[in-house]
């Protein structure tokens, strides 16, 4: 089934990619984005580490997306920051001719207390506003099931309220496979009057181990019917990859069709599975 809200249509898509560690990562990410530029995305997000830890190679390979004529959209975390260091960085970014950010708390390295001069992400939306202005388009981070470090759900909606308080413009969720959590988050967050966009955050699956490992680092469910798949395959690589296709094809089907404003891939800087998925809806 294709969603009619996305079939043969500029169906807003956007990519996000991590900084490579090797020359030959390097050239595989230029190829892949190559090849995901054919859906002409709105725009290409680079993560950076703990504490800024890759910021080096995030900000080169933002640079280089920018000189290939793609808006690229620059990972910013304050964990660790200073009001001083930011600013810097915001002076930087907007040297480079980067006009969206994605504004994060950024996750705690091990042994690591809060720190810095910046103790929320909502903090950190709100010093970009009043050093920049409306410079920059400024996303932040949505959890759909809950963040895994929140005190509790209200909690975790009510430190997403603040971030659009502080001056965000959109929201791009972590993955998820439960498009009814998505819905509902919506609802709840347009309670608190948290109007802006909300963008699914889309997670091919490729790899069972590799998903499990991330579903448990950042919190997200994988339903039952989705495990017990994944493990009846076994090792049959393919037979994992054609199901993970069928599953998050359904999933952004199901998510255009409700409504979504957009959807957002985490590629692994790979292209083959988000080229494919969005080749059957249509975009």
């Amino acid at each position: 089934m294709i969603a009619a809200s996305a079939e043969g249509t500029g169906f807003p898509v956007s990519f996000e990619f991590f900084p490579p560690k090797t020359p030959q990562g390097a050239d595989r990410l230029r190829a892949a984005r190559q090849e995901l530029y054919t859906l002409h995305p709105d725009f290409c997000s680079v993560t950076y580490g703990a504490g800024g830890s890759t910021q080096a190679g995030s900000f080169a390979t933002v640079r280089e997306i920018l000189a290939e004529g793609m808006g690229a959209a620059a990972h910013f975390s304050c964990v660790g920051a200073t009001h001083e260091l930011v600013r810097e960085q915001l002076v930087a970014l907007e040297a480079m001719g980067v006009k969206r950010l994605v504004a994060l708390r950024g996750d705690l390295p091990s042994g690591y207390g809060l720190g810095g001069e910046f103790q929320h992400a909502g903090d950190l939306v709100a010093f970009i506003r009043a050093e920049t202005g409306s410079n920059f388009h400024i996303e932040v981070a949505a959890y759909p099931e809950t963040h895994p470090q929140a005190r509790s759900p209200d909690a975790d909606l009510q430190a997403y309220a603040a971030k659009v308080r502080a001056g965000a413009n959109s929201a791009i969720t972590q993955f998820f496979y439960n498009s009814d959590a998505y819905l509902r988050f919506l609802e709840d967050a347009q309670r608190l009057g948290a109007e802006v966009p909300v963008v699914p955050g889309i997670m091919p699956i490729s790899s069972s181990t590799q998903l499990m490992r991330f579903a448990d680092a950042c919190g997200a469910e994988i339903p039952r019917w989705i495990r017990l798949r994944l493990q009846a395959f076994g090792d049959d690589s393919a037979s994992i990859r054609a199901f993970g296709l069928d599953v998050v094809t359904d999933l952004c089907d199901r998510l255009c069709a409700a409504g979504a404003p957009a959807l957002h891939f985490y590629t692994l800087n790979q292209s083959a599975a988000a080229l494919e998925i969005c080749r059957r809806l249509g975009i």
